[in-house]
């Protein structure tokens, strides 16, 4: 196999990593092929910072937004915001394709290499844990984009997306059914679990995985299969390393902010700001909050002449891809789903405790331990779209839960997500596909 430790188009590096340009499969005078630490970790960056920024794409996709046709970038979104997929309009933003491949190779290339030439150390284990479980994260990404919603009956069949293990980048490469995928997925986090020595990242680093993130990745990747035994013992394990909820009465700070006690995982920009100045919240997001009592309100809303902003995100301070609040919504969930309903409301019943006025907590308990299980569930279905409010999670919760009709309108025009359609599953990028006939 040809190994090609450069990919084609370097891109520079963020966050003080080392220019890729360093790393050649040959060793010319000036140049080095990765041989220390340093090295592998300037990888490891390289990693984390090309990793995309495509779920404030997908939040274009859901009922969280209303698109400004008055904003500069409007037609940079608009067909995205129509769901029309299949457009030859090169002014629309494609969603990424490359860029997780090319976060993928350079996790590959700390596991297939790194693991030979470093000498055995902590510090080699955290590093080859953590790009286990970044690759795991990348391919959750691309089988939740380019692949039907995982279902147990037809997941050996479903087309899905590429595997890439290896560092040959001349392979061409066949995708894999869903099944495979997750498979994987299980696969490198179970060999993370092994090599992880972090149980969190401190402040500034938690953008790099740790024991908490593992687990509380875990957990939702259980969810996403339905296999909900599973994702409470994930969840109650990541609750061992991170636990804390950010009470809003007390501390009038956004949940997602990166330096949050909430905060387990803060890799993903999920409202990057050329969306933002292109959007403002929806009809629908914005009927879904109780304005006198639910405290995320203000801190996750303003208003700007008729529209209401989203300020929650679109900061660097604001990156997140996991947290604390998650494990509870997934332990309600799945408790729910195993007919432990005490525990599902006492789980539900801490995050309103800590996102409501204390005035109507008692009220709310009260209504939360007179629901029946499919009341219940539809609570909790209301308050995650609520609680992680552009942060990317709506569009794969709308795919896995009831992948409903969702109306957009443009220009007075109105066009429709139906329900169940098929445009819940994106199709694969058109360079993907020319680059890969495979495809």
């Amino acid at each position: 196999m040809k190994k090609i430790f450069i990919f084609i188009s370097c891109l520079t590096l963020s966050l003080g990593a080392a220019s890729c340009d360093r790393f050649l499969d040959i060793e010319p005078e000036g140049m080095v092929i990765p041989k220390t630490p340093e090295d592998f970790r300037g990888l490891m960056t390289s990693a984390y910072s090309t990793y995309p920024r495509h779920k404030a794409l997908t939040a274009l996709r859901t009922d969280e937004l209303n698109l400004d046709v008055e904003a500069y970038d409007f037609k940079t979104y608009r067909e995205i915001f129509m769901w029309q997929d299949l457009s030859l309009d090169n002014n629309t933003t494609a969603f990424p394709w490359q860029q997780f491949y090319t976060s993928i190779f350079y996790v590959n290339h700390v596991i297939n290499e790194g693991a030979k030439i470093l000498p055995s150390s902590t510090e080699k284990d955290q590093m080859l844990g953590e790009a286990y479980a970044l690759r795991a994260y990348a391919f959750f990404d691309l089988v939740n984009l380019y692949a039907k919603p995982y279902n147990i009956t037809t997941s050996q069949t479903d087309k899905a997306i590429p595997l890439a293990l290896e560092l040959d980048l001349e392979l061409v490469l066949q995708p894999e059914t869903t099944q495979k995928v997750y498979d994987q997925i299980h696969n490198d986090l179970d060999k993370a679990k092994g090599l992880l020595q972090l149980n969190s990242q401190e402040k500034g680093l938690n953008y790099r995985f740790s024991k908490a993130a593992l687990y509380a990745f875990e957990a939702r990747v259980y969810l996403y299969e339905e296999k909900w035994d599973q994702a409470l013992q994930s969840t109650e394990q990541a609750l061992v390393y991170k636990s804390a909820l950010q009470d809003l009465n007390t501390v009038n700070t956004l949940p997602n902010l990166f330096t949050s006690t909430e905060s387990i995982l803060a890799l993903e920009d999920t409202y990057y700001s050329q969306v933002k100045n292109a959007t403002f919240a929806s009809v629908e997001l914005l009927a879904a909050f109780d304005v006198e009592n639910d405290l995320r309100y203000p801190l996750y809303f303003e208003k700007s002449d008729d529209k209401m902003m989203v300020i929650k995100a679109g900061q660097q301070e604001l990156k997140v891809s996991l947290r604390t609040a998650e494990l509870y919504f997934i332990k309600a969930e799945a408790s729910v789903k195993l007919n432990r309903m005490e525990e599902a409301k006492n789980s539900i019943k801490l995050l309103i405790k800590n996102r409501y006025k204390t005035i109507v907590v008692a009220e709310l308990g009260d209504q939360i331990d007179a629901m029946s299980p499919e009341a219940l569930l539809a609570f909790i279905e209301k308050e995650r779209f609520k609680e992680f409010a552009l942060e990317g999670q709506r569009w794969f919760d709308l795919r896995r839960m009831n992948q409903k009709r969702i109306v957009h309108k443009v220009e007075g025009k109105e066009y429709i997500l139906l329900d169940k359609d098929p445009r819940y599953t994106l199709p694969y990028p058109r360079n993907a596909r020319l680059n890969n006939p495979n495809l």
